[in-house]
């Protein structure tokens, strides 16, 4: 097949030459407006909000816009998150950023979940689940849903495909292949189409005959990858990259909760996400780019119509193939809008609730269900303004929370990392060489490092 050599085609070194960088806002702005707008779809999806509206009925049957946020937040992932890796050039600060711009927030978002929540609510079940040390174990690794563990939040289940996403982009940049996006994403998109609902669901713990016993597997190889890539040492940060690699790739192999389908198109969809990074940065030619992206994209639409059906609805929590291939096309739709725009300046609101974001993923729900007995809902208002009142303070509490958690969690805690990479490399700098293959040069666009947020079960 001759599409596949040339999905890595490099342009010429006229064309390969960084282009002018904008100003720095508007350069970062089109990525926060997208995170903040799929972060408030989310929110309004958990809310509810189509069962206020005239033809919410018709919409929910149509469109998924929990699907919608999922995806979208995947593609800004794929986008930025490799190239933040290359730019750094550097797998152990890579991942150093990465544990401190996610588990501090994680970890206050359970504790403050916990503490106002009312009893007998079951949006937090991180410890009641009846086997708390594999509930911490498995959750604590952000890989809870592909080892047959209940989500200790229900909407953390898209972290674990993230954090996946982590150990293939680590695993082929230690390897050179890092720029390889193109063919990558046309052979996952592939295997969703391929795969359909063909692999079951959990395999390994029915294996195995319990959960207890994954764990106790899965657990010291991923600690001991984790080791190699923060070690700084070349040998080791290439063997822990494989290793971590291996484990997630088994995992969704063989153990995903969702079916094969939407599994594949995720990682399909993250790739895909980053050969747009690639084409717009002279690192792939343009047509086997759009190549590469419309596949992927009409496969998407396509594995809906094939696969989502019956049973497999309880899985994907989608109320049809329609509503599933609808949202997924709308994604990539608004991303696009987004690309095209990048140069300009957007809204400060929409970029401060990309900021907040991902506080917003992790607390509205347990936000939705603290506010709702306290004003006797339900029932839903049943008039206009009562509707319109319900949804102003649902949204005002939560953007006003999260951008507290934001303030007082994540931006210090952003801060401490980064002080954190500066004495790790003061202390014990990195091998020479740490990773085979060029940088890429990445612009400081990088910096804009996404967090996969998405929508849970409602």
């Amino acid at each position: 097949m001759k599409l596949i050599p040339q999905l890595t085609r490099r342009t010429s070194e006229a064309s390969a030459a960084p282009k002018a960088a904008g100003a720095p806002a508007a350069r970062l702005g089109w990525l926060d407006a997208l995170r903040g707008i799929a972060a408030l779809v989310v929110a309004l999806h958990h809310f509810d909000v189509l069962r206020m509206l005239p033809f919410g009925g018709a919409i929910w049957r149509s469109f998924d816009m929990g699907l919608f946020g999922v995806m979208l937040f995947f593609i800004v992932s794929g986008y930025i998150i490799p190239a933040s890796l290359e730019r750094r050039g550097d797998v152990r600060a890579f991942w150093i950023g990465r544990i401190f711009r996610i588990y501090p927030a994680l970890i206050a978002a359970f504790v403050l979940s916990m503490m106002m929540l009312p009893d007998g609510d079951d949006s937090v079940e991180l410890l009641r689940t009846g086997d708390n040390p594999a509930s911490l174990v498995a959750n604590g690794l952000m890989l809870q849903d592909l080892l047959g563990v209940i989500n200790g939040m229900n909407v953390t289940w898209t972290l674990c495909y993230e954090m996946v996403f982590y150990f293939l982009v680590t695993a082929l940049f230690t390897r050179g292949l890092h720029r390889h996006s193109g063919p990558i994403s046309v052979g996952l998109a592939g295997v969703a189409l391929l795969a359909g609902t063909a692999v079951g669901t959990h395999i390994l713990n029915t294996e195995l005959g319990s959960t207890r016993k994954l764990l106790l597997i899965v657990t010291p190889l991923v600690l001991a990858g984790l080791a190699g890539v923060l070690s700084g040492n070349r040998r080791l940060t290439g063997a822990g990259a494989l290793l971590l690699g291996a484990v997630g790739l088994v995992l969704v192999t063989l153990n995903s909760r969702a079916p094969a389908f939407e599994t594949w198109m995720i990682f399909a969809t993250m790739f895909a996400g980053t050969v747009v990074y690639r084409a717009q940065h002279g690192q792939l030619a343009r047509i086997p780019a759009l190549l590469a992206c419309g596949f992927v994209i009409v496969a998407g639409a396509l594995v809906g119509r094939l696969y989502n059906h019956g049973a497999v609805l309880d899985l994907t929590w989608s109320s049809g193939w329609k509503a599933w291939s609808v949202a997924y096309l709308a994604a990539w739709a608004l991303f696009g809008v987004g690309f095209l725009l990048r140069e300009r300046r957007f809204p400060k609101v929409l970029t401060w609730l990309g900021a907040i974001s991902f506080s917003v993923y992790l607390l509205h729900i347990p936000l939705l269900r603290t506010i709702e007995p306290l004003l006797g809902i339900p029932p839903q208002p049943s008039s206009t303004l009562g509707k319109i009142a319900w949804t102003a303070i649902f949204l005002g509490v939560v953007v006003a929370v999260s951008h507290l958690m934001y303030r007082l969690v994540e931006m210090p805690m952003q801060r401490l990392g980064r002080r954190v990479q500066k004495a790790v490399e003061r202390r014990r700098p990195v091998s020479p060489a740490p990773v085979p293959g060029p940088r890429s040069g990445a612009p400081a666009e990088a910096e804009a490092e996404a967090t996969l947020t998405g929508a849970g079960r409602t």
